[in-house]
C-alpha cells in the first residue's frame, strides 16, 4: 500500500475541553478523520507522520445535525472521529515544536 494514502486519513487534531480532559486521564489523542478511514489506516498513518507507537484507535461516526436556512431544511457534514491511545510514555506535539 502506497503512503500517499495516509496522508489523506488524518485531517486534523480535535482541540476542544472533552479532548484535552481526555489526554490528560488516559493518555488519548483526537482526530477529525476520513470517513473511509479504518482503524487499521489510522493506526499507520499516526505512528508513521508522529513517530509514536499506537496501543489502540477507537472510532467515533458522528451524524450531522439537521439545521434550518431560513425556508429549507439543511444538514451539516457527517464527520468520522478517531481516539488513539499511546503506548505510556509517548506524546504527541502539536504547534511549532512538532
Amino acid at each position: 500500500m502506497s503512503i500517499d494514502r495516509y496522508y489523506d486519513v488524518l485531517i486534523s487534531p480535535v482541540v476542544s475541553e472533552k479532548s484535552t480532559l481526555v489526554g490528560e486521564q488516559s493518555n488519548q489523542y483526537v482526530f477529525k478523520v476520513s470517513r473511509r478511514a479504518t482503524k487499521d489506516d489510522v493506526k499507520k498513518a499516526i505512528e508513521l507522520f508522529f513517530n509514536v507507537t499506537v496501543t489502540a484507535v477507537q472510532i467515533l461516526n458522528r451524524k450531522g445535525k439537521e439545521k434550518r436556512f431560513g425556508r429549507t431544511l439543511g444538514r451539516r457534514a457527517h464527520e468520522k472521529k478517531a481516539y488513539v491511545s499511546l503506548k505510556d510514555g509517548e506524546t504527541i506535539k502539536f504547534g511549532g515544536e512538532a
